[in-house]
């Protein structure tokens, strides 16, 4: 995707932009546009802040970059990012030796699986994108931390009891104590006495103790430890005495089974707090990715290219240029050509208002911003772009009453802001040039200005409704009219760019259009032809003999069409005819040949009864007459039906070579050139070969493309080009086993033999289909899995992979 583009030369210039251009420019909607197709927390963060690159060497690194994240997307290739979660903050913590919440920890361990899959995913296609390789090869490989972490934690992130076995004894015993708690009261709820104290028969909790519901006047009838107290102070929250101490020991339970998963929540976090420089450098290579990724979906949503780098005084040519900020606002945008090629260094854009004289400008101003950032421009292939090391801007109305300027004096300010930073290898990008001015102070002004600009090397486009101005290009190579369209007859712009020519205002066609009095606007025409000045009435003069000789140029083109129209009728009128002579023509030969055929038979059977006869050689001779006519309206109905096929045939190639294939005439048939030499053509039809004429031989009837012979060794090489060319499939877990159904010790038993087989065949993944259910076969098996000697490691299926009801295995290489 990088459309050839070169360094055209080794320049390098430090940028120079101001905040005022870039929101003359509104560079930022571009960022803003770039970050919303960023996928991660970082990388919208980075598209954000992206910077203009100060060489050449990085411009056309970064634009590398884009262009192959635009060949995966091409080939429906997304990054697998969508795992990286926001845990730069937890990483830091954890490497300060800070506890992590068991939610940072699952966003660690997706984290790192995302990370392992991206670069898997790139280190397949280093080949085709060996740059954004580079930078998946930072991501660090951690699959056994993020395994781990995945291990010890449930999916609604509670801490497993896989974490460790003294978590497990200990909710084992709480779920025990629990147990002979309930019995007790259930005990307790079916004693008549002891219910009779109650208010309803029931248990629940209260600071995490179990109580019953006793009435107030009976708090002396259940001894016990109140815990709370309803409103009214009617009913008393009581722990029975009999469950003071199997309370005690589950409170004690408790605390212990709180205290085993803080310290293994404070293990992982110590194991990613080690792990933290290689993480966080992960981090950013990810949302270095993103960023790419996003830059490639942004250009390929503007139909953008990379353009050839020219340094800041090389050419300007910009191929179907279209307003990217039009582009990503759905408008439908008009493409125009934009060139400023030696020894053009200034653009005077005229036109109507409203045309999209503006439009051109900061579209250009655009471009060579995104070029400075890395981004690739939306302009057509074959587009070149000088790297300007600063771009300039005077667009829209800088009027500030704060300051007491007004709209010219706030122009001004703006010209010497340009003139004081102006410099050679920049930009100048100018809006109405000296308006709202006296026109003719306003146009020698506004000729001062881009004179000392140009003398100072910059580059420059300018808008502008003066006619002096728009006469600089009769008298200064160095400047280029254009134009933008107007349509006269449905009274609107085109917001079509001509280049080479001036544009009228069209202000009075505006007025018109807009309602204004049809007397007004006559007047106002015979005031603009009378008072416009030599050099006005000449621009108009020229204008109008251009005009004129547009609209004959015009009817020259519509009669020029016309009488290609007519001779290709001609023509096929022509053919058609000379076909109906050869068909006439084969059709009464076809009938000469059956005259002369049954004549002969006729003589033949008339030779029978003359052999007799002693006019025997008279009646011979006749017979061998009409034998030699008839042979002659055979040869002739053979001619016209090898000119028929012959008209209706390509012609053979000029160099017949061995291996190409022709249409034989006279067999009706394609053959295979085997050989050419003095005494004609050596074909072969299947089995049988044969020598023809040049003349017998026209182009193949089916069409096929000529085949060649290459040498053994050419063929064998464009043979493994091609294959090295072809696109590999992905690589992944081929074998499955499913597991779905049986109980957790066959299961186990059934993957153990499956991976035992599995190893010893070579494969380095298998997939183990187990199902959701309760979870518990899940368990079992990544319970074998953790001790088995086959693996190196597993994992927990994507959604497309089967999810949680799947485990992807990775098989340890027996080396």
């Amino acid at each position: 995707m990088t459309d050839g583009s070169l360094l055209a030369e080794d320049v390098h210039a430090p940028v120079r932009l101001s905040p005022r251009t870039l929101d003359d420019l509104a560079f930022p909607e571009v960022l803003g546009a770039l970050a919303q197709r960023c996928r991660t927390t970082e990388g919208r963060t980075r598209a954000l802040g992206r910077p203009f690159l100060e060489t050449p060497e990085e411009v056309a690194q970064s634009l590398a970059r884009v262009g192959e994240a635009r060949m995966l997307l091409q080939a429906q290739l997304s990054l697998p990012l969508g795992g990286v979660g926001e845990i730069r903050g937890a990483v830091e913590r954890a490497e300060k030796g800070g506890l992590l919440e068991p939610r940072e920890l699952v966003s660690t361990a997706r984290t790192l699986f995302a990370f392992a899959r991206t670069r898997e995913a790139l280190s397949e296609r280093a080949g085709a994108a060996p740059l954004l390789a580079g930078v998946a090869a930072r991501l660090p490989e951690l699959e056994r931390l993020a395994a781990r972490i995945d291990r010890c934690f449930e999916t609604d992130g509670e801490v497993s009891e896989r974490a460790s076995p003294a978590l497990k004894e200990a909710r084992d015993r709480i779920r025990g104590l629990h147990r002979a708690i309930k019995t007790r009261l259930d005990t307790l709820l079916h004693d008549e006495r002891f219910l009779g104290n109650l208010r309803e028969g029931y248990y629940t909790l209260r600071n995490n103790r179990y109580v019953v519901p006793v009435l107030a006047q009976a708090r002396a009838e259940i001894p016990g430890i109140v815990h709370n107290a309803s409103q009214s102070g009617q009913t008393l929250f009581v722990e029975p005495q009999a469950l003071v101490g199997i309370g005690n020991d589950l409170a004690i339970a408790q605390s212990v089974a709180l205290e085993e998963e803080r310290r293994v929540l404070q293990e992982l976090s110590d194991a990613v707090g080690h792990e933290s420089a290689r993480i966080l450098e992960g981090i950013t290579a990810a949302a270095e990715l993103d960023e790419v990724e996003a830059a490639a979906q942004l250009g390929a949503d503007l139909d953008a290219a990379t353009p050839r780098l020219e340094p800041p005084d090389g050419s300007l040519e910009l191929v179907q240029l279209r307003h990217p900020l039009l582009v990503l606002r759905g408008k439908e945008v008009v493409a125009n050509d934009v060139r400023l090629l030696d020894p053009v260094r200034a653009l005077v854009v005229s036109g109507p208002n409203a045309g999209g004289k503006t439009v051109t400008l900061t579209a250009v101003g655009l471009c060579a911003l995104m070029l400075r950032a890395g981004l690739q421009i939306p302009a057509a292939r074959g587009s070149q772009l000088p790297l300007f090391s600063s771009v300039h801007s005077a667009v829209g109305d800088a009027q500030d009453l704060a300051q007491d300027l007004s709209t010219f004096s706030a122009h001004v300010a703006e010209l010497r802001r340009i003139l004081e930073d102006a410099a050679p290898g920049g930009l100048a990008l100018i809006d109405e040039i000296a308006a709202d001015t006296d026109p003719r102070e306003g146009a020698a002004l506004a000729i001062a200005v881009l004179e000392e600009l140009l003398g100072r090397g910059m580059r420059v486009l300018v808008t502008t409704h003066l006619e002096e101005l728009k006469a600089l290009t009769h008298v200064d190579p160095r400047f280029l009219n254009a134009r933008v369209g107007f349509d006269s007859r449905r009274m609107v712009p085109t917001y079509r760019l001509q280049l080479g020519a001036a544009g009228a205002s069209s202000a009075l066609d505006l007025a018109a259009r807009m309602g204004l009095p049809t007397a007004v606007v006559t007047r106002a025409r015979d005031l603009a032809r009378s008072s416009g000045g030599p050099l006005a009435q000449a621009l108009a003069a020229a204008e109008e003999e251009r005009r004129s000789l547009a609209s004959e140029l015009e009817r020259a083109r519509v009669a020029t069409a016309a009488a290609e129209s007519d001779a290709r009728a001609l023509a096929a009128e022509r053919a058609a005819f000379a076909e109906e002579r050869r068909r006439e023509a084969l059709s009464q030969a076809e009938r000469v040949r059956s005259e002369a055929d049954r004549a002969l038979a006729q003589v033949s059977a008339q030779l029978a009864q003359l052999r007799e006869q002693a006019t025997l050689e008279r009646a011979e001779a006749s017979r061998a007459a009409l034998a030699a006519q008839t042979e002659a309206a055979r040869a002739k109905v053979e001619a016209l039906r090898q000119e028929s096929a012959r008209t209706a045939l390509a012609p053979a190639p000029e160099a017949l070579e061995a291996g190409d294939v022709v249409h034989h005439l006279g067999l009706g048939r394609d053959v295979t050139v085997l050989g050419v030499d003095d005494d004609g053509v050596l074909v072969s039809a299947g089995p049988l070969k044969m020598r023809a004429a040049r003349s017998d031989l026209a182009g193949a009837r089916d069409g096929r493309p000529v085949a060649r012979f290459p040498d053994g060794d050419r063929g064998r090489a464009a043979m493994a080009r091609a294959t090295d060319a072809a696109p590999r499939a992905l690589d992944g877990p081929r074998l499955r086993v499913d597991v779905r159904g049986l109980r957790a010790d066959d299961a186990v038993r059934e993957v153990e033999g499956f991976l035992d087989q599995a190893f010893r065949n070579g494969d380095e993944g298998v997939l183990v289909l187990h199902g959701h259910g309760t979870g518990a076969l899940r368990q079992a098996i990544r319970n074998y899995l953790d001790e088995s000697p086959y693996v190196r490691m597993y994992r927990p299926g994507e959604s497309h992979e089967g999810g949680d009801g799947v485990t992807v295995v990775g098989l340890r290489v027996d080396e």
